[in-house]
């Protein structure tokens, strides 16, 4: 029980501080940076040829992403530990160990920030579906919506970005398993577990 609440505690505080330290990020990068057509790992750094980093957006981005990375992978320990799912154990271990990679591999760090990134947008994607094999009630439902949206998305993205940009398509594969994550966290948290 301890370790359920301990897990739901770190990821609410993941998917939270994922929304709030890209908004930070970008409310500090320089002008030019669009939710269209920026891409969310741009705020770490921008890929080659003509790379950039911009601090303190780099910062940021790059120590909020090999963070939260890390929370999610104790969590992902401590639910294969109580659950033992491994249907959702798996990708999930992968999920935060992608997106730990973000964050020590920016996006002028290829081809290793590319694996990372499209392995995190797959492996949340996947996480999200199989959480159904913890969770009960109508967010087992949600998940797998989010889920789907999000691996609909990252494989159709070319239909999608002429209508809202390379930065809002990536947005819609990203922000879907952030806000699961986020709503798992605190369907964790729930003393009647």
């Amino acid at each position: 029980m301890k370790n359920i609440k301990f897990s739901g505690t770190l990821l609410f505080l993941a998917g939270s501080f994922i929304l709030m330290g890209i908004t930070t990020a970008e409310a500090f990068y320089p002008s030019g940076y669009t939710t269209a057509n920026s891409e969310i790992s741009d705020l770490g750094a921008t890929i080659p040829p003509n790379s950039v980093s911009y601090q303190p957006s780099a910062n940021i981005f790059n120590s909020t992403m090999l963070v939260t990375g890390l929370m999610i992978l104790v969590a992902a320990f401590y639910l294969h530990k109580q659950f033992k799912k491994y249907l959702f154990s798996i990708p999930f271990f992968l999920f935060a160990i992608a997106l730990t990679g973000v964050g020590i591999f920016p996006g002028n760090k290829v081809p290793y920030h590319g694996i990372c990134a499209l392995l995190t947008f797959t492996m949340g994607g996947l996480s999200a579906i199989t959480s159904f094999k913890i969770i009960t009630g109508p967010l087992r439902y949600i998940s797998i919506v989010f889920g789907f949206i999000a691996l609909i998305i990252l494989f159709t993205a070319n239909n999608f970005i002429p209508v809202i940009g390379d930065g809002g398509t990536e947005r819609w594969v990203a922000y879907p398993v952030v806000l699961w994550l986020t709503g798992f966290g605190g369907y964790l948290l729930n003393e009647k577990q």
